[in-house]
């Protein structure tokens, strides 16, 4: 015959397993509940976190400014840069050679300069910065966007490639609905990938390269500059084919 001794020995046995088991089902839920917090905490700080320093550019005047192209686009002579956001020899040639050419053959018009992106040359972040500033010339700052990425690509962040350009954007008063849909969307995807195309069937193998083309008697000519060349570089193949042409 079972004692009543017995008995409540069995009923706090369960009860102290009911009890370690609650424990550690509130234990389980108390850690995933942390664990979904913590990875909601990853996914929304970016976006919480105050902008980091954005480096303003320096001025650059760029006479008659039609999307991604400066000057006059009756020129005798047009020069095309190939150019990808991540080459430090890209940004040099920005910092120096650019400035003095659209003041001097740009502002005169000698020279139409274009810039197109080399695709993802340097890999997939190029063609994404080249987007960048494809959308922004969508609202009239194309230029301003390919300035203010050359004069931060130096520059240490911690923000995510796609958070950066939104900081850019916001920096530039874009719309920055507008230009999160045109990069979202891949709107210039297409085009990108045609400027590469586009330069390597002119013989761009690196960056920054330049396709010069003029006319003389009729006969349309190219020269191919591969290389950031200081001013004088480009100063010396101006006046050439400007004396080839007859001018």
């Amino acid at each position: 015959m079972t004692s009543t001794k017995d008995i409540s020995k069995r009923q706090a046995r369960r009860e102290q397993i009911r009890r370690k088991g609650q424990r550690s089902r509130l234990i389980g839920f108390g850690l995933i509940s942390i664990g979904v917090l913590f990875i909601v905490f990853l996914i929304i700080y970016p976006s919480l976190k105050p902008a980091e320093a954005i480096i303003a550019p320096e001025a650059v005047t760029r006479p008659n400014i039609d999307f991604n192209a400066a000057g006059d686009p009756n020129a005798p002579i047009r020069i095309e840069e190939y150019s990808d956001f991540q080459c430090s020899h890209c940004g040099n040639f920005y910092r120096t050679t650019e400035k003095e050419l659209m003041n001097t053959f740009v502002a005169d018009g000698t020279v139409y300069f274009v810039y197109n992106s080399f695709g993802d040359f340097m890999g997939p972040a190029s063609a994404q910065m080249g987007s960048a500033a494809y959308c922004a010339g969508d609202q009239g700052k194309f230029w301003e966007m390919h300035d203010v990425i050359f004069s931060n690509s130096g520059s240490a962040t911690s923000t995510s490639l796609d958070r950066r350009l939104v900081e850019y954007a916001e920096f530039l008063k874009l719309d920055t609905n507008v230009f999160e849909s045109c990069l979202n969307d891949g709107k210039y995807n297409d085009l990108i990938e045609q400027n590469m195309k586009d330069g390597t069937a002119a013989g761009v193998k690196a960056t920054p390269s330049f396709v010069i083309t003029y006319t003389v008697n009729g006969e349309v000519k190219t020269k191919l500059l591969e290389g950031a060349y200081p001013y004088a570089t480009f100063q010396q193949e101006i006046e050439a084919i400007l004396a080839e042409m007859g001018q």
